[in-house]
């Protein structure tokens, strides 16, 4: 009898997309394999997050991986010259951070390989988001090509799967599905400026779009604003 089960790695930046992405892959019977990254962001207390959400979502497995993408430098998140606009901007806006997504994807799948995992889930949206080109279907339809071209179970017939369950849902229906999964939004932190105790600034396009949803879902907004 096959007894295997099926392993998920799930992307989690302690944020409200990727929380409720992670109880979505739960939802779905996988066993859940939580990777977060210190990458030289503004703030960690979004990786205390993460830790929290994956606790309080039972998931098998909980890492951070450390990488310094503030030596690329290019974006408001990794370079603290760079301010972070408070005011919707046109454009790509600056808290744009280069390739964050395609390495993120890359260590993802190591992961999986390691622990011969079915799929990746990551939290990325292309309806209430920042217009980052790394959160655009083409993008992750692009990188399951490449993952499934260069990894072994990809070339043994065994494709690992990129999930991107959030893609095509507006931020009030993100909410309302973590909602109904149990998710407590109270354990994230959203704000690209939080404080070290992560409360949100409210001012920037990550507060924005969060309170917005909340408002929209018509669920109480349980974030803690400086």
């Amino acid at each position: 009898m096959n007894t295997r089960v099926s392993k998920a790695v799930v992307l989690l930046s302690g944020g409200l997309d990727s929380a409720t992405c992670l109880a979505l892959a739960r939802s779905q019977g996988y066993e859940c394999h939580a990777m977060s990254f210190e990458y030289g962001q503004r703030h960690e207390s979004e990786l205390r997050a993460a830790e929290r959400v994956a606790k309080a979502q039972g998931a098998a497995a909980f890492k951070i991986i450390h990488i310094n993408m503030g030596d690329i430098g290019g974006s408001a998140l990794t370079d603290k010259s760079i301010a972070v606009p408070e005011s919707p901007s046109e454009g790509i806006p600056v808290t744009y951070v280069p390739a964050r997504n395609t390495v993120f994807l890359a260590l993802a799948l190591g992961w999986a390989e390691v622990l011969d995992a079915d799929a990746i889930f990551i939290g990325v949206n292309a309806v209430d988001y920042s217009g980052y080109p790394d959160c655009r279907p083409a993008f992750i339809a692009a990188f399951e090509q490449l993952a499934n071209l260069a990894t072994r179970r990809g070339v043994e017939g065994k494709p690992i799967r990129i999930e991107a369950p959030l893609l095509s849902l507006t931020k009030a229906q993100i909410i309302q599905t973590g909602t109904g999964l149990g998710v407590d939004y109270g354990l994230t932190v959203s704000c690209y400026q939080a404080d070290a105790s992560g409360k949100a600034c409210g001012r920037c396009d990550s507060c924005r779009l969060r309170r917005q949803g909340f408002e929209q879902a018509g669920v109480p907004d349980p974030t803690a604003y400086l």
